[in-house]
């Protein structure tokens, strides 16, 4: 009995975890609208060896334009992507956000 709580506390993190993942690539997808930048090029400049990635679809499918998006703070992104291990890509987005902060001044 013990053996099947530890198997569902386990599946319930494992759960939770992509749950949290999900969210977090919907942040990021959701940010690069917000402006005007296509997630599919960010993504594949950070990990140009991996073809496509479903999860970055699925999110993109749920984006809405970035008149009706609320605001994605910079930092909350790139905090959300360190979280989750994705340095490569926060390292692109910091590249991106760079750009748009030069072109302000």
């Amino acid at each position: 009995m013990e053996q099947l709580s530890t198997m569902n506390v386990e599946k319930k993190i494992i759960d939770s975890y992509r749950k949290d993942e999900k969210m977090m690539i919907l942040i990021f997808a959701q940010w690069c609208i917000n402006h005007d930048l296509h997630p599919l090029d960010l993504y594949s400049k950070a990990y140009p060896h991996q073809k496509g990635n479903q999860s970055l679809k699925e999110a993109m499918e749920l984006t809405v334009p970035k008149e009706e998006s609320g605001d994605i703070a910079n930092d909350t992104l790139l905090h959300v992507l360190s979280l989750f291990g994705n340095e490569d890509l926060a390292f692109i987005v910091s590249e991106e956000i760079e750009k748009m902060n030069g072109s302000r001044k």
